[in-house]
């Protein structure tokens, strides 16, 4: 899956749920499809969401996991 084909997808039936770890910052992710993630801000849903392959997810997670953002 390339990650071009992701923003081709129509989420906005996408079901957003908040982080359980956003504290301050309101971060929402949604699953949205085949494994792809797709996170926004709560607080401005309108300016889009970045959209991660199940690869790239993976390796975001881990890299928080690892203080490395």
């Amino acid at each position: 899956m390339e990650n071009q084909e992701l923003y081709k997808r129509d989420i906005s039936g996408a079901k957003w749920r908040k982080s359980s770890h956003s504290l301050m910052i309101c971060v929402e992710v949604a699953e949205i499809g085949e494994g792809a993630m797709a996170v926004r801000d709560s607080k401005n849903p309108d300016l889009g969401a970045l959209r991660f392959t199940p690869e790239e997810w993976t390796a975001f997670r881990e890299g928080i996991r690892a203080g490395e953002f």
